[in-house]
């Protein structure tokens, strides 16, 4: 599967060439080997790249000789280093810099690229490729949330080479980003999870999303695969220009996953059906959506060559991250750490997961940002859902959460309570919590409830 890697390296007049900046240092650090890149002083390793930006709260600059004192052979920059202790090459911009050489790097890597989109389950669709691809191979991913324009360009500088193949996240908020960042990525492959309602305020509706994501398609290879969720309204009849591969748990898609049932929170089993055969897996994880998710990986197995076997090795590998869905039994509560984002389809899912699982069943719920003009109709609507799948009690936090609150109640349930923010909840937190019981925690990143799943962890020791 490895293919070759092109002879040339990164070094600083290159980074020079390919930006048109311009070069200060020394003449002989001029050809050193850059590997990887780093925007984050503290996270800075030997032969690096370090990229200076100017945040809200930092600028970059200031940290530089920190990053060339960790051993950055280079920097990027956009004004001139105070007594710089290395070399740097100076740009207008180094978010368009940085996007420039992402783009150039991925060229000199013959590896299969997988691309990840979708409005949610992305970070989990592209955990579960990698493990699966990793029964077979060495595998490059995105790491956490790097998913922007700034944070696709940092994973790709990333690959080296000991990989066979990456697996990049793509994640958008607006129209035009899916195509700043796929000409950087040029997927061979890319896996499409849900068309669903996610920064509807510049997108407006489904179709716009769709729209916005499809860019995509425009920078790749017609020889390439899109795999798409067949049970979306918009992508089953979506033509992306390429061979085109359904997963979902409909009859009518290419992978199907059948016979799915969860012991308790330990793991997802079910039966992936495609059209020469049966794929019997095991995912050590909590929640029954990833069965959905797990046909999407197999497609991309079988696409890149891999046996049943394999796949059944790499999903039974699968390892989930924190803030999707990973679960902390304490020892006296079990709490279930969704919190890292959050729009009405990954709400649901997340209730119905939990809705499946014996104890007393709590949901923290809070507001789910950019859903435009339906926001006051999916927060209310996400209340009702809970009351009617069974959840024993909520606890909603934040100025749309009332909403939530209130479509709770709407449903004759009474076992609820709404605070307008964090300041509020924390302190009452452990009045509502007790032993055994099983606590959901899930909204939008934005509203910080990592805070929450670290004081539920501390209920339990006290």
């Amino acid at each position: 599967m490895k293919r070759s890697l092109a002879a040339e390296h990164l070094t600083p007049q290159k980074i020079m060439e390919i930006t048109g900046g311009r070069y200060i240092g020394a003449v002989t650090s001029r050809d050193v080997h850059v590997q990887g890149a780093a925007r984050d002083n503290r996270e800075v390793r030997p032969g690096n790249l370090f990229v200076c930006i100017k945040g809200a709260h930092a600028d970059g600059h200031s940290f530089a000789n920190s990053a060339y004192m960790s051993g950055a052979a280079c920097c990027l920059a956009e004004r001139d280093i105070e007594d710089a202790q290395g070399p740097y090459v100076l740009v207008g911009s180094t978010l368009e810099a940085i996007k420039k050489i992402g783009g150039y790097y991925r060229s000199l890597y013959d590896i299969p690229v997988i691309g990840v989109t979708g409005s949610i389950g992305k970070t989990t669709v592209k955990e579960l490729i990698a493990a699966t691809l990793g029964a077979k191979i060495k595998v490059h991913k995105t790491l956490e949330n790097m998913n922007n324009e700034l944070g696709v360009p940092l994973s790709l500088l990333a690959i080296d080479e000991s990989h066979e193949a990456a697996v990049i996240e793509m994640g958008v908020s607006d129209f035009g980003e899916m195509s700043v960042l796929a000409e950087m990525v040029r997927p061979d492959i890319l896996v499409m999870t849900k068309i669903g309602y996610s920064h509807l305020e510049q997108f407006v509706d489904l179709e716009g999303v769709l729209r916005a994501k499809s860019e995509v398609f425009s920078y790749m290879d017609p020889g390439g695969a899109a795999v798409l969720n067949g049970d979306d309204d918009l992508l089953r009849p979506f033509h992306p220009g390429m061979r085109k591969i359904l997963f979902g748990l409909g009859g009518h898609n290419d992978y199907c996953a059948v016979n799915i049932h969860a012991k308790g929170m330990e793991a997802v089993f079910c039966d992936i059906v495609y059209n020469s055969g049966c794929v019997p897996v095991k995912i050590p994880a909590y929640g029954s959506h990833l069965a959905l998710l797990a046909s999407a990986a197999a497609a991309v197995g079988h696409t890149l060559g891999l046996s049943n076997e394999e796949i059944i090795r790499g999903l039974s590998s699968y390892t989930p991250v924190s803030g999707r869905a990973r679960v902390i039994n304490t020892g006296y509560i079990t709490v279930i750490d969704d919190c890292y984002n959050a729009n009405p389809n990954s709400v649901r899912a997340a209730l119905e997961s939990l809705s499946e699982l014996s104890g007393r069943r709590v949901a923290i719920l809070g507001d789910m940002f950019e859903l435009g003009a339906i926001s006051d109709e999916k927060h209310h609507e996400i209340g009702v859902l809970a009351a009617q799948s069974g959840i024993d009690s909520i606890i909603c936090c934040g100025d749309k959460a009332k909403l939530i609150f209130d479509g709770y109640m709407s449903s004759g349930s009474d076992y609820a309570k709404f605070y307008p923010c964090k300041a509020d909840l924390l302190p009452a937190l452990r009045g509502f919590i007790h032993r055994g019981d099983v606590v959901l925690v899930k909204a939008s990143h934005g509203m910080m409830f990592d805070e929450l799943v670290e004081s539920l962890i501390a209920i339990s020791v006290e």
